[in-house]
């Protein structure tokens, strides 16, 4: 990396982004005072003693006296190691170079401009029917066209507000700008714009006006909670696609993907998979929206954009040798082991046992790479874009018999197509699952319509089964021969361990072992492997399959097994 010059971030807005969300904007009593409106109290019914200042422009130059000496309760105590002010406030307000009175206030005074940015100032804003702003919602538990928008449109405004009031260890701010140039994309958004966007007030990297947008649609954000909407699988194939793009453009040293913290571990990791690229890409999220005490996104990101920059993801040659990263609280996780164990502080843990954690930053923003993955990832996985095929075979069952369907893998560009992204289901079972002695084994039923429904798809599909710790199967015989079946029928299964297991799925022939992967992460690489080896063989009756049905079968799941095993 020249440190001579800015680094060069691409920051690509992902799902229900916590670390792209805000505390709702509540109308203050200042305004509320204004307007003769009822206060916001605390339980003993005085009005709160302050309000929550939110970061707002201004209009129009103000000038404004600040107290000497108010910035630290000890300032005074130095005061001899001080200059002096700039003039002297009298009790009626009027200011003046120099003390006239003994109740006179030594003042700074500063014009701010609206040209600075942006200000922590009270919250004036009330509803079109005069009345405050308690939530989101003009109407709580209304229809979508009574909410407002706590999220983001894209990266712009976080990093900004980041970049404006975040203080650095150095107790300097600018803590992005002077590191970095960023570039923001949308990829697959937290918040949208309902009513369009002329193309002259795009804060983003895109072209053109942005038409109306739909939530669930083109964002997606979980508050209003009871309008929450998640990105549908397909959407795997533009978050591809377009990270994909970006990173090839030759224009960034690194991308930055934000979402929601329960998810951004399954992105990375398939980005971890599917993109082709050397460059470090980190993951971030926040336990806590943007604003909120201590909230702990912004030191995400001013960390990725430290890691990025400090160059030590690279190998001799340059290139990334860490895979993709998920940034949280000062470590580095490796894609394939981290998982979210609660909102909290020290929330993020690594899954497997046997590391996951490759570094951190210092208290002093210092970078330490500890260690590498021995796993493929990113350039050198053998699932990424590049590596995959125009197109492959996937089952279907139709008018009762199961027939071979073409899948177009990617299209005439190398793009990933929606419907190549394969449908895989986890299932999970404990213990004492079977019914009595008397009445045999459970009810299969949503057993076989959970099978059935896959082969109706006419689409790559699979399972994934969090069984006993480490073998990986299911405590049920019965629904593990159902899966047998249906791998004769040509969707693969893959164990793993339930929870996050330290130890290995054991291999068995007709079935993936899922290594020490957790059972969401197996769901991702299985998918992965679907869209590079397509579907299994069919057995001529998946009920009786032959020996020589069971030995092609047997052949198949071998590239399967040596994918699980090193990536």
């Amino acid at each position: 990396m020249d440190m001579q010059r800015k680094t060069r971030i691409a920051h690509l807005a992902g799902p229900t982004a916590t670390i792209q969300n805000t505390p709702p904007l509540v109308t203050s009593n200042k305004a509320r005072a204004r307007r003769n409106l009822p206060l916001r109290t605390a339980p003993d019914g005085a009005p709160l003693r302050y309000d929550a200042l939110r970061l707002q422009r201004l209009a129009a130059p103000a000038k404004v006296y600040v107290e000497q000496f108010s910035a630290h309760p000890l300032e005074a105590d130095a005061d001899d190691l001080y200059g002096p002010p700039d003039g002297w406030l009298a009790p009626d307000g009027t200011f003046s170079p120099d003390k006239t009175g003994p109740d006179d206030k030594p003042v700074y005074e500063v014009e701010l401009m609206p040209e600075d940015g942006l200000y922590p100032l009270p919250y004036m804003a009330v509803q079109a029917d005069g009345s405050p702003w308690e939530e989101e919602m003009a109407v709580p538990g209304g229809p979508d066209d009574k909410a407002r928008q706590s999220f983001f449109p894209d990266g712009s405004r976080s990093f900004e507000e980041i970049d404006r009031v975040s203080i650095w260890v150095d107790g300097l701010a600018s803590p992005i700008s002077r590191q970095a140039e960023v570039d923001f994309f949308r990829i697959m958004p937290p918040g949208g714009y309902k009513k369009g966007l002329p193309a002259n007030r795009r804060s983003d990297k895109g072209e053109g006006d942005i038409p109306p947008e739909l939530r669930g649609r083109e964002f997606n954000a979980y508050k209003p909670y009871h309008l929450s909407t998640a990105p549908a699988r397909p959407s795997l194939a533009k978050i591809t696609n377009e990270t994909q793009a970006i990173a090839d453009s030759g224009e960034y040293d690194g991308l930055i993907w934000t979402q929601g913290s329960p998810q951004v571990e399954e992105t990375a990791y398939w980005f971890n998979l599917l993109i082709d690229t050397t460059l470090p890409i980190c993951g971030n999220a926040a336990q806590r929206p943007q604003g909120q005490i201590s909230a702990d996104g912004p030191k995400n990101i001013v960390d990725s954009i430290t890691f990025i920059r400090s160059g030590k993801w690279k190998d001799e040659e340059g290139r990334n040798r860490c895979g993709a990263l998920v940034i949280q609280e000062q470590q580095f996780f490796a894609a394939r082991e981290v998982a979210k164990a609660d909102a909290r502080p020290g929330g993020y843990v690594a899954t497997g046992g046997h590391g996951g954690i490759l570094g951190q930053v210092t208290h002093k923003d210092d970078i330490h790479v500890q260690y590498v993955p021995a796993y493929r990832h990113t350039w050198s996985s053998e699932v990424n874009l590049a590596r995959l095929p125009a197109s492959v075979q996937a089952v279907a069952r139709r008018d009762g018999a199961l027939v071979p369907v073409e899948i177009r893998v990617k299209d005439d560009e190398g793009r990933l197509t929606e419907e190549a992204i394969p449908s895989v289901s986890i299932v999970k079972e404990g213990g004492y699952s079977d019914e009595s002695w008397e009445t045999g084994p459970d009810d299969l039923s949503d057993m076989v319509a959970l099978i059935e429904h896959k082969l109706s798809l006419g689409r790559l599909a699979g399972f994934v089964t969090e069984g006993l710790v480490p073998y990986g199967r299911l405590p049920s015989g019965a629904r593990e021969e159902l899966l047998l079946r249906a791998a004769y029928s040509g969707l693969p299964t893959v164990r793993t361990g339930r929870g996050a297991m330290e130890g290995f799925a054991d291999p068995f022939p007709l079935v993936v072992a899922g290594s020490n992967l957790t059972s969401t992460k197996a769901r991702l690489l299985l998918m992965a492997c679907l869209m590079k080896f397509g579907a299994l063989p069919v057995a001529a009756d998946p009920l009786a399959p032959t020996p020589e049905d069971t030995e092609r079968l047997a052949a198949a799941i071998v590239p399967f097994q040596k994918v699980f095993d090193s990536h």
